[in-house]
């Protein structure tokens, strides 16, 4: 690669040439995905400032900011096309009419452009070329090399141990491409269920009593939000997370009822324009729905004429159980008796429950009784005129990742009750984190899996378990951090230790014979190996525990494809070189499948990967299938197709109506018409339905004490708190992109944690001072359990049986003041990877889900000393996050 100059933040930027490359993309961060064009030219063509000299097509000065044209540095670089050095804008494309129709953005889109790998920057440290781990340090060697040591490895593993032997931890999130590639080696060329997404220990769904109830968590546009009168919002601030669905969609006149336990900038906005703020108790969000569904029944506010005519009663719930006939998934059938209910007996049901009375509701979960009396008024009360509030419903992982099952089955039954679920303005679903990226090439081998729960012989196999076990021999990492971002991650990073970078047995030797016959011992004396595919080196997995570390090409280097959260399809284009050897991780997995001697794996480009795909995505929410039998008709790659789409793209499930593709605005739609289907469309059920065998929703009681011995065990006493975790405007998940970008780290330096002023002052902490938040009882549930068959034993059977020990777990931070915070309360980052808070959450998986409570730590709080932020005013703001 020629040797390029050294990029110099600067205060002007360059402007595009008339000739410059001009590309469309989407932001690869939050699930929005904003639009973006990207502008690509070679170094010593600038463009001038009339209109009529640059690509953008303005005259300079030009307006700067949302919607303005002026480009900032941070949307600035220096990359690579070709093996020569060119400039390249990254800017929010003006005119869009979806999405951030304007050129709307976030700061984390923004800074899209420090991404891009740039020579001299602080990206120099991408991952280049595959290296080996040898003598405890990581060199250089050959793909070739590394996919034989890798190969050999796994057929040896699978010979001698089986395929749940072989693991797998991965991103759900990513491209098609990619998470085409990799379960088609995972789940149909090996057949291992030692696999799980990057957010959960097992192949689990995230919001099983949302799925239950028959309603798809993504079946909403963004305009339902705009269209709603009142939203509760639920365990997330979207200002916070997910920026430009909040800005565009959320400030347009709507009551916001936000449920949590921090105070953020959405949150102030909301009450400022008369929406509620619910101080929620981390944990107890399904009491606080029940006692507003109380209060709504108990006044006749229930949508009677929706609930007749979108819910099942008892006989069509009695008869579809009857036949046996069940399209919803497996875990309302094993608490059959315990949560299924119809509209008149869930009335009953309501009034029978001392944790929905008023008074002990306000016990429990905090929030005081009027300000739950006045939420069910702004969710339900009609107007004078008669009519009923369009209300909607929005939730997210404060919710689902803390009481998982019953906060779940709780709101889809208030949403219900409320109207909500399938018309404009009045829909129920997540807010999203991550892009929706997942097409599985075959199902979860479950009937391989070791693992039994109640009601099944098999279920998803908890991977985090299976490894403390030593029961994993190979185990493949691909883009996420394992061991941080999982709970008692301490306790887990310390397993991993055992069996890979401390165990007796390492590479000793670069020959690849040598280190194949090493790896071997080690697998075979109890020890395991480890490959860790990313973009950098992450700490520890990749820079500590990983035997191998291959290098990926990512966003911007390779064409990719993938929706956004409201089904939204685009094509992600590729306009620079990835550096050194850099690959796609579908091109990893089809070099190693063929090595293995897998058929199938021979993959020219990504556009054949995306399009033997899309036979896999038929009948799902992401439907792509019409759009590459049409691309095919017309002889044309389907990513070309898609990128004539631009920014717009097109919401799946897609349609083949009269010769042209069709997009689907949202699901469940009772008023959506459908045309005559051409060629491969399917259409599903539940683009019309709800996603239940009589095509009406489920209404689902929450008992709490299904739960309720768990929560009174980790409920913090004496001088603990509580610990949650979530995300911030300016850093993205880990922030292991933006810990390369020098305008982010200005801000965020360094890891905080938000403290009620009572707490801090109890504690001697003033803002700007680094604590330790650490705890020696955090609860963790014994590897052994998972292969019993009495797992339908309560908590506290699980306790007196020995089934859950403890652990210790500490993190450190920068303490942020604030009564934005709610005593008793602490709040962090969920994932700063040199000192993680999840060290501080209980591994102990719901009881019927198999999902940790990543949002439901405890800690104890010392000071430290003073953090090098303290006086500074060019680093760190101490200034609390309650302004609207």
């Amino acid at each position: 690669m020629p040797k390029q100059e050294k990029y110099v933040p600067q205060d002007r930027v360059p402007l595009p040439p008339t000739d410059a490359k001009v590309y469309t993309t989407a932001c690869d961060h939050c699930i929005v995905a904003c639009g973006y064009k990207v502008y690509v030219w070679p170094e010593g063509r600038p463009g001038g400032v009339k209109k009529h000299q640059n690509a953008l097509g303005v005259d300079f000065p030009a307006p700067v900011g949302i919607g303005g044209l002026a480009p900032t540095p941070n949307q600035h670089n220096l990359i690579t096309v070709d093996g020569k050095p060119h400039h390249v804008l990254v800017l929010p494309d003006a005119k869009a009419e979806v999405v951030n129709a304007g050129g709307n953005h976030s700061i984390r889109g923004g800074t899209l452009a420090k991404k891009c790998y740039a020579p001299g920057t602080p990206t120099e440290d991408r991952l280049k070329y595959p290296q080996l781990r040898v003598n405890g340090r990581l060199e250089r060697v050959s793909w070739a090399d590394a996919i034989e040591i890798m190969a050999a490895v796994s057929q040896h593993v699978l010979k001698k141990y089986g395929e749940s032997a072989w693991a797998m931890k991965t991103y759900s999130y990513q491209y098609f491409e990619n998470t085409y590639a990799i379960t088609k080696l995972a789940f149909e060329a090996i057949g291992t269920p030692a696999f799980s997404q990057h957010d959960k220990p097992s192949m689990s769904n995230d919001t099983a009593g949302v799925d239950d109830a028959g309603l798809i968590t993504f079946a909403a546009s963004y305009d339902d939000w705009k269209e709603a009168d009142v939203i509760f919002i639920s365990g997330t601030d979207p200002y916070e997370t997910k920026t430009t669905m909040f800005t565009n969609y959320m400030m347009s006149g709507q009551k916001l009822i936000f449920a949590n336990p921090r105070k953020s900038t959405g949150v102030a906005y909301g009450e400022a324009k008369g929406g509620l703020w619910l101080q929620v108790i981390p944990g107890s969000d399904a009491v606080l729905h029940m006692a507003i569904a109380r209060v709504i029944l108990e006044n006749g506010w229930e949508d009677q004429e929706f609930l007749k005519k979108w819910v099942a009663n008892t006989w069509e719930v009695d008869q579809g159980f009857g036949r046996g006939w069940r399209e919803t998934p497996w875990q309302w059938r094993t608490t059959w008796g315990k949560v299924m209910s119809n509209p008149e007996d869930y009335k009953k049901w309501i009034r029978s429950q001392k944790e929905a009375e008023l008074a002990n509701a306000e016990k429990i979960t905090g929030v005081p009784k009027e300000k739950i009396i006045q939420a069910a008024e702004m969710l339900a009360k009609p107007k004078a005129d008669g009519t009923r509030p369009k209300a909607s419903f929005n939730f997210e992982k404060g919710n689902y990742w803390s009481n998982n099952y019953l906060n779940t089955l709780s709101i889809a039954s208030l949403a219900l009750i409320c109207g909500a679920g399938n018309r404009p303005g009045r829909v129920v679903g997540r807010g999203g984190g991550h892009q929706r990226g997942w097409i599985g090439a075959a199902g979860y081998p479950i009937g391989k899996s070791p693992q039994k729960l109640p009601g099944r012989r098999r279920s998803w196999l908890n991977l985090d378990k299976w490894v403390q076990q030593g029961n994993a021999r190979f185990a493949w990492v691909i883009g996420t951090t394992w061991t941080q971002a999982m709970a008692a991650s301490e306790d887990l990073a310390a397993a991993f230790r055992r069996q890979t970078s401390r165990h007796p047995i390492q590479v000793t030797s670069r020959n690849k014979d040598e280190a194949i016959k090493q790896l071997i011992a080690r697998v075979d004396q109890g020890g395991m190996m480890l490959v860790d595919s990313d973009i950098y080196l992450i700490e520890p997995v990749g820079s500590e525990f990983a035997d191998i570390v291959l290098p990926a090409a990512t966003w911007g280097e390779v064409d990719f494809a993938r929706c956004n959260g409201e089904r939204r399809l685009r094509l992600y284009s590729k306009f620079m070189d990835p550096p050194g050897e850099a690959q796609p991780d579908w091109w990893a997995i089809g070099q190693f499948g063929q090595r293995m001697g897998f058929d199938g794996f021979k993959w020219k480009d990504s556009n054949e990967v995306f399009e033997e795909a899309a036979r896999f995505s038929r009948g799902g929410i992401l439907d792509y299938f019409p759009l590459v039998y049409k691309a095919k008709q017309d002889g044309e790659k389907a990513h070309e197709v898609l990128r004539k789409l631009g920014t717009t793209g097109i919401q799946t499930p897609i349609r083949l109506e009269g010769g042209n593709l069709v997009g689907t605005k949202r699901l469940h739609d009772g008023d959506l018409k459908l045309g005559d289907p051409e060629g491969p469309t399917i259409h599903s059920k539940w683009l019309k339905e709800f996603n239940t065998h009589s095509g009406k929703a489920l209404l689902q009681r929450s008992p709490w004490d299904m739960w309720s011995d768990f929560y009174q065990r980790i409920t913090p006493k004496g001088d603990e708190l509580w610990l949650t975790l979530g995300r911030i405007n300016e850093v993205w998940q880990s922030g292991f992109d933006d810990t390369r970008k020098p305008y982010i780290m200005q801000r965020w330096p360094d890891n905080f944690v938000e403290i009620h002023p009572d707490d801090a002052a109890a504690r001697g902490i003033e803002s700007g001072d680094e604590v330790e938040l650490y705890s020696d009882d955090i609860l963790v549930q014994d590897e052994g359990f998972i292969l019993t068959d009495d797992s339908e034993w309560t908590f506290t059977e699980k306790m007196k049986r020995g089934y859950i020990r403890t652990t210790s777990g500490r993190c450190k931070a920068v303490a942020i003041v604030t009564d934005g915070m709610r005593q008793g309360v602490l709040f962090t980052n969920f994932i700063w990877s040199p000192s993680p808070a999840n060290a501080l959450v209980h591994a102990v998986p719901d009881v019927i889900t198999e999902t940790y409570p990543f949002k439901l730590g405890k800690a104890k709080v010392r000071r430290l000393g003073e953090s090098p932020f303290k006086h500074s005013f060019r680093e760190m703001s101490f200034i609390p996050r309650t302004l609207a």
